[in-house]
């Protein structure tokens, strides 16, 4: 257990990279997209460079984090994202697990919200870094398989919210749709923190009594082909793959400790 000193210490620290974090946005998004988007009118260069700024943003608060005491972390088989059209699958136990796979993916992709794409603050970084919209109704499943077709390494919480304290995992059919209906294979990475911070409903200030520490496994990646039988349809497919991967994360997790 630690002293009430670093506790305090945390709670201090976590306000002051939270804020910083939405100066920095604030910061990329009034100044920085606008300059990338006058500068470079290549739509494929512009999204790169514009992910890469954002990938380096990511990479900045998450080691700030760390360097000011907030957590420590641990990497294992992060070689396995290196690599490009990639459809990456992930438990989500904390609020800035994006944040992390984000720093770490390469060109990643991901789906955003479509107010996001309205809101002032977040819409410059949104389009230039080209993420796929959740609005675009159905065209989002084809939106999402070209992406990754394309190159890009799409980043996908199958459980479409952060994982409830002391439930079992509960996935949703959005990943395994993708998969089977593209017929691409799922590098899942599994998130571990201890002790569990920034939780769903938790509010920020309610900081561990010790330091938590995350691990980051990425596992060799899940074959699609034995759910694309002729006898199989693509929707009963997507079901067997999403209870199947439900299972094989909660094997894992507790395999990983």
């Amino acid at each position: 257990m630690s002293s009430p000193f670093n506790r305090a210490w945390r709670i201090f620290a976590t306000a002051f990279c939270f804020s910083s974090f939405g100066l920095g946005g604030l910061v990329l998004g009034l100044l920085i997209f606008p300059l990338i988007r006058i500068a470079v009118w290549e739509r494929n260069a512009r999204r790169r460079i514009s992910r890469n700024v954002i990938r380096f943003a990511f990479r900045v608060f998450v080691a700030q984090m760390r360097v000011m005491g907030i957590y420590t972390y641990e990497l294992r088989n992060v070689e396995r994202l290196q690599r490009d059209g990639l459809l990456v699958v992930a438990n989500h136990p904390t609020l800035i697990d994006v944040v992390f796979l984000m720093s770490l993916v390469r060109n990643a992709d991901c789906v955003v919200k479509a107010a996001l794409w309205r809101n002032p603050f977040t819409r410059g970084p949104v389009q230039a870094a080209d993420y796929v919209s959740n609005g675009s109704g159905p065209e989002v499943v084809d939106a999402c398989i070209a992406s990754v077709r394309n190159g890009s390494n799409l980043i996908i919480f199958p459980e479409g919210t952060r994982t409830v304290p002391g439930c079992p995992l509960s996935f949703q059919r959005g990943a395994g749709n993708l998969a089977v209906r593209g017929a691409l294979a799922l590098t899942p990475v599994y998130i571990q923190c201890s002790p569990i911070m920034l939780t769903k409903g938790e509010k920020w200030y309610r900081v561990p009594l010790r330091r938590p520490h995350f691990v980051f496994s990425v596992g060799e990646d899940i074959p699609v082909t034995p759910y694309l039988r002729p006898d199989l349809p693509l929707a009963l497919a997507a079901r067997h793959l999403t209870q199947d991967l439900e299972r094989h994360f909660a094997q894992e997790l507790l395999r990983h400790g």
